[in-house]
């Protein structure tokens, strides 16, 4: 049986394509999953690092660190149309890689802010921008985009690594740098999650505490044979904008409040809420904030720590167990009848998280606020510098 001349060309073509964008690449595969760590990039192997060393414009991809690099023109292009960058605008790129997308952004933006971990991936990309006539108009930031600061930016377009994905878009959505839209490329399955409705099967705590203070539009899906090398799954293509008026309400307090509720989503709230340890940690805390009347849990606190995840509430194993010694059982159950009369009272004592919309959720948050119970320990610090986000997912 003979081929088709098309599979052939189809092949050469590719071959063409890598050739000019990407032929100093090698794939390293890994079967472990981690955060990018500079120290792996020396291979432990001495034969093997010589020849690196010999072969400097070679290097790996790694599969582990999330590089995957997205290698269809089409869908860039879709990208950078759908993103609806202006002449004038400053975009912000994470994890910018060989500059497939970054080149196509210069041509659109007036400046173009990448930041990139991997020093190897920043020499390529600073080549080929020069060889494009581009390097002027080009800002590299060679660090972790968890721990530096973000610049001023008008747009976020990227191909973040998935491993990333909730805490950058917390750190966007929830940070202090005000910006017009992101699209962003992200795993498949992370952005049902990230668009899913209250009584969808993925509707999440990741969901409602995104959609308090952005709308999320889904533009397109993307095969995972798009990219190289091909991750093992399927990508979708989201663009997030921050909603232009949020809600009165404290962020902390209404993330350790979504928290809580979202701990078990299918668990109905007046299970959730009757809980022995959760009455003890909910009447602790309407102590200490009833003595902390200079610093009151309302308001639209915009500018908190957008990492904050209430786990200090959950640590504090030895004050709880001091409290709990130093309250007495008709204390506690007084606490619980009210905390489920405000739960019966209002409806929500038979209701599942996974099928309340968020404007229920504040306003149960303010029933439980005007009732002096809280979430949010607001004598702790908000400032708690590169804290893990688990808050979103």
């Amino acid at each position: 049986m003979l081929f088709k001349p098309k599979s052939v060309r189809t092949h050469f073509s590719g071959l063409i394509f890598f050739q000019n964008y990407q032929r100093n690449l090698w794939v390293k595969p890994s079967h472990r999953y981690g955060k990018y760590n500079e120290e792996d990039d020396d291979d432990k192997d001495p034969k093997l690092r010589n020849t690196k060393e010999n072969q400097l414009d070679h290097f790996y991809l790694y599969k582990s660190k999330g590089q995957h690099l997205l290698t269809n023109t089409r869908i860039l292009d879709a990208i950078v149309r759908r993103s609806n960058i202006k002449p004038t605008d400053t975009v912000l790129e994470i994890g910018p890689g060989t500059g497939n997308l970054t080149v196509k952004l210069l041509e659109a933006a007036e400046k173009v802010v990448a930041v990139e971990i991997d020093k190897r991936m920043v020499d390529v990309l600073h080549k080929r921008v020069a060889e494009n006539g581009l390097q002027e108009r080009l800002n590299v930031i060679c660090k972790d985009a968890m721990k530096v600061e973000f610049p001023q930016f008008d747009l976020v377009v990227a191909n973040i690594p998935y491993g990333i994905s909730s805490p950058l878009i917390a750190k966007l959505v929830y940070g202090r740098n005000p910006f017009r839209s992101a699209t962003l490329l992200l795993q498949k399955e992370f952005a049902r999650r990230l668009l899913a409705e209250p009584g969808d099967s993925e509707f999440n705590r990741l969901a409602v505490n995104v959609n308090l203070v952005a709308d999320v539009e889904f533009v397109m899906d993307v095969s995972k044979r798009e990219f190289l090398p091909c991750p093992k799954v399927d990508s979708s293509v989201v663009i997030i904008r921050p909603k232009p008026e949020l809600p009165d309400v404290n962020l902390n307090e209404w993330r350790a409040f979504t928290r809580t509720c979202f701990g078990k989503k299918n668990k109905t709230l007046g299970a959730t809420f009757k809980q022995k340890k959760k009455v003890m940690q909910l009447l602790k805390l309407a102590k200490t904030t009833s003595l902390n009347k200079e610093n009151p849990p309302t308001g639209n606190n915009y500018e908190c720590d957008e990492y904050y995840d209430g786990k200090y509430e959950d640590e504090d194993t030895d004050g709880e167990e001091f409290f709990a010694s130093s309250t007495s059982d008709l204390e506690m159950n007084l606490f619980k009848e009210k905390i489920v009369g405000i739960l019966r009272k209002s409806g929500f004592e038979d209701k599942r998280p996974s099928k309340v919309s968020n404007e229920d959720l504040l306003h149960l948050l303010s029933l439980f606020n005007h009732a002096g119970i809280y979430f949010h320990d607001h004598v702790k610090p908000n400032d708690l510098g590169n804290a893990n986000a688990a808050y979103l997912s």
